[in-house]
């Protein structure tokens, strides 16, 4: 499979401006990389562009824009040359999906975090296969794996990527592109700080987490997952029957409630 390197053209990132992007994009510049940086605010991917002067490219915009996303790409690939590896990590969790059902919650979510990515691959896999080559990474989360009780929005739209993601692995692994699967655990971002009511165990730093993504990206193998003590213990309660997964999960959750 196909792994991209720094000479083979410029990083594309999205969700750049906080949290595992804007530490990937650092990682990543560090690490020899070009990188065009996409978030929607601008005065972060700014001071993004200013830890790593001259090999980080600001691009501000929205990924729930279909036409802009794929003027964005154009441009990025007119101006730097082609992208040979784009991490499509830009998502929200909404609070409003940690109380009872809403539906304009689930369509926000699904907006951005499905959507979205799926706004960026059509451009990036049209682009990659008239060259034959490509690597593209789809951040999704270890929250994806099973349904939690506060999380039926995030939870799903991160259940929806995992599919897709091994669905574009096996509809173009012969056609020189490569997909791959990132399923964080608890990273400390904006995000994470949010969770008042939770425990959150496991917690990696920002940049810890980025390490671990770059060294995924150079190696073979479809995912990248991470924390392993929570990705053994997500993958275990997986495969259990519901009859024992369901009570598993309630247990857990209700035990990570902050009293």
């Amino acid at each position: 499979m196909y792994r991209a390197k720094a000479d083979d053209g410029i990083a594309f990132i999205t969700g750049a401006s906080s949290g595992i992007g804007r530490a990937t994009a650092l990682e990543l510049a560090r690490r020899g990389y070009r990188v065009a940086a996409m978030a929607r605010r601008a005065a972060p991917l700014a001071d993004l562009a200013a830890a790593a002067p001259g090999n980080i490219f600001l691009y501000p915009g929205d990924i729930t824009d279909e036409a802009a996303i794929a003027e964005t790409i154009a441009k990025i690939e007119h101006d730097h040359g082609p992208i040979a590896l784009a991490f499509l990590n830009a998502g929200v969790s909404l609070r409003g999906d940690r109380a009872t059902f809403n539906a304009a919650v689930v369509v926000e979510t699904y907006a951005v975090n499905v959507m979205g990515t799926a706004n960026c691959l059509a451009p990036l896999i049209t682009a990659m296969l008239a060259r034959q080559k490509g690597q593209i990474a789809i951040n999704a989360s270890l929250a994806g794996y099973n349904g939690l009780p506060a999380s039926f929005a995030y939870g799903s739209s991160k259940a929806a990527l995992i599919n897709m993601t091994e669905s574009l692995r096996l509809a173009y692994q012969e056609k020189g592109l490569t997909f791959q699967l990132v399923s964080p655990g608890f990273v400390r971002t904006p995000m994470i700080e949010s969770e008042e009511d939770y425990d959150t165990p496991f917690v990696l730093e920002a940049d810890a987490a980025a390490r671990i993504v770059c060294d995924g990206f150079e190696r073979a193998g479809f995912e990248i997952a991470f924390p392993w003590r929570l990705v053994v213990l997500s993958k275990f309660v997986r495969i259990l029957p519901y009859r024992l997964r369901l009570p598993v999960i309630a247990y857990f959750v209700d035990h990570a409630k902050r009293k």
